[in-house]
């Protein structure tokens, strides 16, 4: 196995008399999208901030590309990209002047040419717009870019694609997609279920400022919500009866394709129901992911 890229071991932070984190460990590895999800409130948006080195931790070890992110902020700076869930331009600043900004904080060797990655990102059309006038989805994909100005090793995504619609929510996944495939690691929180079990090849679960569980989605949905259910009617539009049965494994479902196929039996729907994260969740919180 090689060394991770990020390690954090018992992480804790307290503001005042509110403990955000609790004991936060994990690892992360080149190459992969690893996702931090729970709800609102957990401590995800903290444990990122201290592994970025914005924040100091009141206790645990941390180390992000072999440096420790409060000795060696100003060389981690270099390496990593960051979009925070806040964050916010000026009005009036152009897509276009944003970017040369944000480049200009760099070593000129490191960054990327600005006008590609605004056409890698979709935005090449909007380099001359301003800030306020683009929409949700084209915000986001700005923020992408000032974080990988500089072509990171490593870029950190905070709650990126809340309060999107379904289709630039989409769009934001297929970028991030990009990212990895161009060989940078990502570091992701969001509190939507489905938008881990799509990106992530591996997660771990928050809870109250604790990491409860980690591993790949289908792992932990293998680990803790093995059944499946499969729903079934038959007869006629005045008689139709409904079928529930429940099993596990991956031939489950086949086995009852079979076994009605070999009873000869006329099928008029059929649908299966598979876990989810969300189910994994529940199950090992006792609530929703909403709640």
């Amino acid at each position: 196995m090689p060394a991770p890229v990020i390690s954090v071991r018992s992480l804790a932070k307290r503001y005042r008399k509110t403990l955000a984190v609790a004991d936060v460990s994990l690892d992360v590895y080149e190459g992969e999208i690893f996702g931090l999800i729970g709800p609102n409130g957990a401590g995800k948006t903290t444990t990122m901030e201290c592994i970025e080195g914005l924040r100091r931790p009141d206790a645990g070890t941390m180390s992000v590309l072999g440096l420790d992110p409060r000795r060696d902020a100003r060389r981690l700076r270099e390496r990593i990209g960051v979009q925070h869930q806040e964050a916010q331009l000026q009005k009036r600043i152009k897509v276009g002047e944003a970017v040369e900004l944000w480049a200009s904080l760099y070593d000129r060797a490191r960054v990327a040419d600005a006008d590609a990655l605004l056409e890698r990102l979709g935005l090449a059309a909007k380099r001359d717009a301003w800030f306020m006038t683009l929409s949700g989805g084209q915000k986001q994909r700005l923020f992408i870019a000032l974080a990988l100005i500089h072509q990171p090793e490593v870029v950190f995504l905070d709650e990126l694609t809340t309060g999107l619609d379904p289709q630039a929510r989409r769009a934001i996944w297929g970028l991030v997609r990009d990212i990895r495939a161009r060989g940078t690691t990502v570091f992701l929180t969001t509190h939507l279920m489905e938008e881990a079990e799509r990106l992530c090849d591996r997660v771990a679960i928050m809870e109250h400022g604790r990491t409860i569980e980690v591993g790949t989605p289908a792992e932990l949905v293998a680990r803790h919500c093995p059944e499946r259910r499969v729903v079934y009617s038959t007869g006629d539009d005045g008689a139709e009866e409904v079928h529930e049965l429940r099993g596990e494994g991956d031939d489950f479902v086949t086995d009852v394709i079979n076994r009605i196929a070999r009873d000869g039996t006329r099928v008029r729907r059929f649908r299966t129901e598979m876990p989810t994260l969300e189910d994994v969740f529940l199950k090992l919180t006792g609530h929703g992911i909403r709640d």
